[in-house]
């Protein structure tokens, strides 16, 4: 979405209130209705506009097709030390998600570590909203996803594994650091932002029709041959993620998930937390770190930075919302 171009802005309240209504019109809980629509808003307003409320109408679809039960509430069905098996029960993903990061959280706070593995969930939208609420609890904080098959193999032309999103976030006093990281060059939100403004991509980010390396977001959308990042190291690493992924928590790995986006269902989870405040000050050691690099190039940004700046400005001026988008949304009430 072009922000600049983009002359719609809402209050945050008024955009988080409004998801909240639909949501408890569509039968949503009081408390789940509002971390819902919480969870959505501020996507938005961290500028990760693909997997807000962009995509909230897709969500309140599969509530009405039967992928997402708005009811289910995720449930402990195992455990072993500092790890624990969860059943997500297709209950709604960004809810199920928040709810297991807290139980790492929690697990890690009388362990040091903790593990909550998650079977049968659904589509957790950003993943970076779980390595922010781990960094904003003291933890160092670790989660992936594995999702429908939307990547192939490295020297493969069908799609067959997932463009598993991986999160990693560092608590840190001046500003956490969060990384948040698609298992593609570009993740499929970006290629669409980048085809609606009629841009070209920065780099190559996957590949055309005739097999060659493109930077035309239109042609790898047709071709699903999206770039994997570091080529076929992206590809092991998004191999790995969904095989522990679905080993830890007992549920489907990608070449079982239905390949419909708007079906994308019974996915696998893992969040991982660890209770670093429990050794001291050691974000002194993360600012160090930061410090040593910014010494070299004043200009470099660390992962999250960038959030923010954005999060202050939205805060202030409006959240941006597409005014297509928003029409869409009302139209839910």
């Amino acid at each position: 979405m072009d922000v600049a171009a983009c002359t719609l802005r809402i209050p945050y309240p008024e955009l988080s209130g409004t998801l909240a209504d639909i949501l408890l019109r569509r039968g949503f809980e009081g408390d789940r209705a509002l971390l819902c629509a919480g969870l959505f808003a501020e996507t938005t307003r961290d500028g990760v506009y693909s997997h807000g409320v962009n995509r909230f109408p897709r969500f309140i679809r599969m509530t009405r097709n039967g992928s997402i039960d708005i009811h289910a509430q995720p449930g402990v069905v195992e455990k072993t030390g500092a790890l624990e098996r969860w059943d997500g029960k297709r209950g709604p993903g960004n809810l199920n998600a928040y709810v297991c990061m807290a139980r790492a959280i929690e697990i890690a706070r009388t362990e040091g570590l903790g593990c909550v593995a998650l079977a049968d969930t659904n589509h957790w939208m950003r993943g970076g909203s779980y390595g922010w609420q781990a960094a904003e609890a003291g933890s160092i904080g670790i989660c992936w996803t594995n999702t429908l098959p939307n990547l192939p193999p490295w020297g493969g032309t069908r799609p067959a594994l997932g463009n598993n999103p991986l999160v990693i976030a560092v608590p840190r006093a001046d500003g956490h650091i969060v990384l948040d990281m698609a298992m593609s060059q570009f993740s499929y939100g970006a290629l669409a932002g980048h085809r609606a403004r009629g841009e070209q991509l920065p780099v190559d980010g996957g590949f055309d029709g005739q097999g060659n390396l493109t930077r035309d977001p239109a042609a790898i959308e047709t071709t699903q041959r999206p770039l994997p990042i570091g080529y076929w190291k992206g590809s092991g690493l998004s191999l790995v993620l969904d095989m522990i992924a679905a080993m830890l928590s007992g549920g489907a790995a990608t070449h079982q998930i239905a390949a419909d986006p708007e079906r994308e269902s019974g996915v696998s989870q893992v969040f991982l937390a660890f209770a670093v405040s429990r050794f001291g000050n050691t974000s002194s050691i993360a600012d160090s770190i930061i410090e040593s690099l910014r010494a070299e190039d004043g200009a470099i940004r660390y992962p999250g930075e960038q959030v923010l700046r954005i999060r202050a400005e939205n805060l202030a001026r409006g959240v941006p919302v597409d005014p297509g988008v928003w029409s869409e949304v009302l139209a839910l009430r």
